[in-house]
């Protein structure tokens, strides 16, 4: 998988994809990731990339030429799959969503930023918008790189244990089970008999009550 994430502030977002899961699924070649300064395809010399908006009103607005250039100059190279802006009035992310980027071979991801970008940007370069929660930050970047983590894990062979992902809460619209690892009892604080008797049938019910009632107590939107 390729993903191309065009962004006023590339140092900002880099530091992450240089450990954990995103450096792996990097080295390994699993996923490409690559950064595009926007201000590196602005039309004039001073490099800008915003302005006031029409109409009048508070903050800058992203213009729109450096957005189409790019995206164009990347388009020359190869064909994409989606192309999703990063802004909090976009379509709230989810599991399903993320394992359906997770298929794909080529994503731009176009970081917002200021009051963010002309809305003909949106109107005609954007295939998706996304979310990541009814809140506001200074830029798409952090949300860009959440992105990439949860679609990046997914992929198969960047996770030491693929049924691992398959385990994780929203997988099935629950959340998960209750864990537990050594020591079996510490100061008196014992895990439940049923995960150390070896009976994997006994387990997976235990598993499955315990993610039910979990997502009722504190997710019961999802049983909707």
């Amino acid at each position: 998988m390729r993903i191309d994430i065009i962004t006023l502030f590339p140092d900002l977002i880099k530091s992450p994809f240089e450990s954990s899961i995103l450096k792996r699924a990097t080295n390994s070649g699993k996923a490409d990731i690559h950064f595009h300064n926007l201000r590196n395809y602005a039309t004039n010399k001073h490099k800008q990339v915003d302005d006031y908006p029409f109409g009048g009103g508070a903050g800058m607005v992203m213009m729109i030429q450096p957005i189409d250039r790019c995206i164009k100059m990347l388009k020359k190279s190869r064909s994409y799959d989606s192309i999703i802006y990063l802004t909090p009035d976009g379509e709230k992310l989810n599991q399903k969503k993320i394992n359906h980027f997770s298929t794909l071979e080529n994503i731009i991801m176009l970081c917002g930023h200021y009051k963010g970008v002309d809305q003909r940007v949106r109107d005609h370069l954007i295939t998706d918008e996304v979310s990541i929660g009814d809140f506001v930050l200074s830029g798409g970047e952090l949300a860009a790189t959440i992105l990439c983590d949860c679609i990046v894990r997914l992929i198969p062979g960047v996770l030491g244990d693929e049924s691992s992902a398959l385990t994780d809460s929203f997988q099935d619209d629950l959340l998960a089970p209750p864990i537990y690892t050594r020591p079996a009892n510490y100061k008196g604080w014992e895990v439940p008999d049923v995960l150390l008797s070896g009976n994997a049938s006994l387990i997976n019910n235990w598993r499955e009550e315990k993610s039910l009632k979990n997502t009722q107590k504190r997710r019961p939107d999802l049983l909707k």
